[in-house]
């Protein structure tokens, strides 16, 4: 009889330990679920396109990986990462990485560098001069074209940004929630604001904080009003405010900010054309009007 109480007993414990794995394996995955998920929106936004499509766009996708080093000795340390801040301000382009970046400045150095060279072959003090300033435009060039691309990014997102507080506010009055009107504005509207809004959205349906979500999302912009808008409503969902009220004070703070800006660009126009209009269009006019004049005198004082 104890022999069997035993066996039974060890039986049971086989079995529940048995189940207790079985929770243990299959609750894993579920732990790390979120953080899975956000590292593929990660590399989906970060990579822009699969290996073989990225390949065949490319350029630099099959050039050879002494490039990269020979950029990465050139560069400072950490450039690896400060290149990708700069893509994402540019909006992470379809199939570029920091080591394709760094491939494209290695090569870039080479090309024209050795054309400086050849221009310069008539003398050695041209040939150095000419090597040395066209290696240095070709490794910088891919930065340069980067940060062009990051800027005109902001400054759309900027552009983009009051009208779509608008269109969020309007949305959250109307009685929708603040995911589902966000889900309206990256619908509705059109360009990198838009993208931001969707990311920011997937990332919180897979289970990340809002305060979260919207934070990574000024950490790829450096749109200081866009920051303010964020601070504001983690702000207001920290305190219990209305959330349609913070929408409706932000959206009019960024009319009156998009108005500002406008005024400012007014009155930068006269400056901007003293300029041209003095060395480009006076000496113009001047020819135009005094040139006859000029003529007739010549002709009356000297008989030419």
């Amino acid at each position: 009889m104890t022999a069997t109480v035993l066996l039974i007993g060890g039986l049971a414990a086989l079995g529940l330990a048995i189940v207790l794995a079985v929770i243990s394996i299959s609750a894993r995955p579920a732990e790390g679920g979120v953080a899975t998920a956000l590292a593929t929106i990660d590399s989906h936004y970060t990579r822009g396109a699969p290996v073989d499509i990225a390949s065949k766009r490319d350029p630099f996708a099959a050039l050879p990986g002494w490039l990269q080093g020979l950029a990465v000795r050139l560069s400072p340390t950490g450039i690896a990462t400060k290149l990708q801040r700069r893509l994402d301000l540019a909006g992470n382009p379809s199939g570029w990485t920091p080591d394709r970046v760094l491939a494209a400045k290695g090569l870039g150095l080479l090309i024209l560098g050795g054309l400086g060279g050849l221009y310069g072959m008539r003398g050695f003090g041209l040939l150095v001069v000419a090597t040395t300033v066209g290696a240095a435009a070709g490794f910088f060039l891919p930065d340069v074209l980067l940060y062009n691309v990051g800027t005109k990014r902001q400054q759309k997102i900027q552009k983009a940004l009051p009208d779509a507080l608008d269109l969020l506010t309007v949305c959250v009055e109307a009685g929708l929630g603040f995911d589902a009107a966000i889900a309206q504005v990256a619908r509705n509207t059109h360009g990198p604001l838009a993208a931001e809004f969707s990311r920011a959205l997937q990332e919180m349906q897979i289970g990340t904080s809002r305060p979260q979500a919207l934070r990574a999302m000024t950490d790829r912009t450096t749109v200081p009003e866009l920051r303010s808008f964020v601070s504001a409503l983690v702000q207001a969902g920290e305190l219990g405010i209305s959330i349609a009220d913070v929408l409706r004070e932000q959206a009019r703070e960024m009319r009156l900010r998009r108005k500002t800006r406008s005024e400012e660009k007014a009155q930068k126009v006269p400056v901007k054309i003293l300029f041209p209009l003095v060395f480009c269009l006076f000496p113009s006019m001047f020819v135009v009007i005094i040139g006859p004049g000029m003529i007739t005198i010549a002709q009356v004082l000297f008989g030419k």
